[in-house]
């Protein structure tokens, strides 16, 4: 009789899991933004910014779009928040200027044309 108990539970406890786990995947967000590069080097840059943020699962910048798609949980972290770990490395987006000094601690070939504001 124990044993029976201790095997619903334990189905119980399985399924409560899983739910539990939809639930919070279900809470992802995708979201796309323009962000200001030229190459191969700055697509791994910009990701590796975007993936630094807590909470960031996705980030995919297309070199001819210009835009990037990140998936993110709007729990952990936010969009803006994304957008300043990637002007901070040098890339400018829709609303945050990248510093001049990390703009201009860029590779030659990475150097954009930069709008006078954003």
């Amino acid at each position: 009789m124990m044993n029976m108990k201790t095997k619903n539970l334990s189905i119980l406890l399985i399924v409560l899991f899983s739910v539990l786990i939809t639930l919070f995947a279900q809470n992802n967000k995708t979201e796309k933004f323009k962000v200001n590069g030229n190459c191969g080097e700055c697509k791994v840059r910009i990701e590796k910014a975007a993936s630094s943020v807590s909470g960031v699962s996705i980030a995919d910048w297309n070199i001819k779009t210009k835009t990037i798609e990140v998936t993110f949980n709007p729990v952990k972290t936010s969009l803006d928040k994304i957008e300043i770990a990637i002007a901070n490395v040098g890339h400018d987006t829709q609303l945050h200027k990248a510093p001049d000094k990390a703009y201009n601690a860029l590779p030659e070939c990475c150097k954009y044309e930069r709008k006078k504001t954003l």
